[in-house]
This record gives structure tokens, sequence and C-alpha cells, in this order.
């Protein structure tokens, strides 16, 4: 696949790190875009099997539910990553998940700090978001058979090098600057995104056994978390595992378990 380059990001270095992964030979890199993700979904939909797209700045980044994501130009890595893992359409929300895990490593490996996944999709640094996952896919269905996945377009947005937040974010946003106290290279913390990420896929390809225990362990919201449930805050509990689809399941305060299939999960405010 050629590669798309611009200033100001080096796309042969992320290579250099990508040798022997579904990933090689396949970043694009563009200085502004709408969406990495809209590129991804219009190269599936005429009938690409993979690719990676990179840009400094996206002017209509969405994440999770429509929200939009603060795209400070040169600052953020803003990626989407086209793949096909071989799964059942029942199985989707293993991909998120790994992807998660494989952010939580990258990080960890190019910075040395300790990110905390909040499911399915935020990663937190000290309760503050500092990235973002979004995963939009396309099924086939067969007659008599189970859907499986045609594609899956693999959104992540990292807050790296941001100085600083609008206020209206300062209070619920941090990047791997502020909180490490140094710049980071961009290009070093997508070659080990997308390392890890490879990995995963590879993982979940084979069977996901193993998965779901080790993302419970890499997250603080999947048991013993109070937590309200959804955007109008539909109810409240505590976080009690994982379902055999990955999906978090809240002890109520209403008595019931719940199965969150959909809609935000956040701290409940404290009582006072």
């Amino acid at each position: 696949m050629p590669v798309s380059s611009a200033g100001g990001f080096d796309v042969g270095a992320v290579e250099a790190g990508l040798a022997g992964t579904r990933f090689a030979g396949c970043v694009r890199h563009f200085s502004s875009v709408g969406s990495t993700s809209t590129l991804a979904l219009e190269a599936a939909q005429a009938g690409a099997a993979g690719g990676v797209w990179v840009a400094d700045e996206q002017t209509a980044g969405r994440g999770r539910g429509g929200h939009q994501w603060h795209s400070a130009a040169g600052d953020g890595l803003y990626v989407s990553a086209l793949v096909t893992p071989k799964l059942l359409l029942s199985e989707a929300l293993l991909v998120p998940l790994a992807t998660g895990l494989a952010a939580e490593a990258a990080v960890e490996e190019v910075t040395g700090l300790e990110i905390d996944i909040r499911w399915p999709n935020d990663l937190m640094l000290a309760e503050k978001k500092t990235g973002g996952i979004l995963v939009e896919s396309a099924s086939d269905a067969v007659s008599g058979e189970e859907p499986r996945l045609r594609y899956a377009v693999i959104g992540v947005g990292i807050n790296v090098n941001h100085e600083a937040f609008p206020t209206e974010l300062a209070a619920l946003a941090t990047s791997l600057r502020i909180a490490g106290g140094r710049l980071y290279a961009r290009e070093d913390l997508l070659a080990a995104l997308l390392r890890r990420l490879d990995a995963e896929l590879n993982g979940l390809d084979s069977g996901a056994k193993g998965l779901l225990e080790r993302f419970a362990g890499a997250s603080s919201w999947v048991r013993g978390k109070r937590v309200i449930v959804g955007e109008d805050g539909s109810y409240t509990g505590v976080t009690c595992g994982l379902d055999a689809r990955g999906f978090l399941q809240v002890q109520g305060d209403d008595g019931r378990l719940h199965t969150v299939l959909s809609g935000g999960v956040r701290p409940e405010p404290e009582r006072t």
C-alpha cells in the first residue's frame, strides 16, 4: 500500500518497528483530515482488507456515542486501523477490549505510565481521560449461520503532548506529557500500539481464551467500582465482572443484576 506523508511525522520510523506485523507497509499519514476512521471506512467499503490512517489533526473526530474528540494539531495520536478479524458478530466486543489492552501496554512501553481502562473504551490516567477507542464494523450474514465480522475499523485517539486543555475539559482530560512531565514521540507510540494490536488480534484469531481475564486485571472498573450507568443516569450500582461476551455487569442499587450493553459508565458522584 502506498504511503502518504506530510511534514512533522516520520512514517519511516513507524514502519521500521512494524516488520512482521499485518500493518507493515500500510501506514498513511496526513497533516489534517476530517476523520481517520472515515478514510478507513471508505477504504473498507471499496474492498480494502487492511490499512492504517494517522493524522496530526482531525477536524471531525468522533468518539463513542457521537461525542467530539479534542484534536490539537500535532499534539495527539489520531489513528484508525482497518482489520479483518476472524470473529462472529456476537464476539465483536472483543475487538475494543483487545485494543484497550494493546494501548495500555504500548503506553507503558513508551512512557512507563500505567494506564487504567474504563470499560469498554476509555484510557485513563489519574482518573482523567487520556485516550479513547471507537470500533466500527460490518458483518456478513449467511443463511443458517451466525453472522461474522467482515471488517472492523479501530479508531484510537490518545492525548500525547498536550500541554493544557480548554477550560471545559481541564477537569476531565489529561495527556501523557502532563502525567509524565516530558514530550513523547508519537511515532514511537504508534509503532508500539500497532505491534501490540497485531499480537492481540492474532490471539483473537486463534481464540479469545484469557482475554477477558486479562482485561479485568488491567481495569479497576470491572469489579468493585461504584458507577452510574447511562447518559441520563439510568441506574447506579457496583461493577461485578464481565459476562462471557465481555459486557460489563453491575449489581444495581435496585437489587437487579444489570448487563451494560450500551451507554456510558462513569463514577458515581460522592454523596454529601
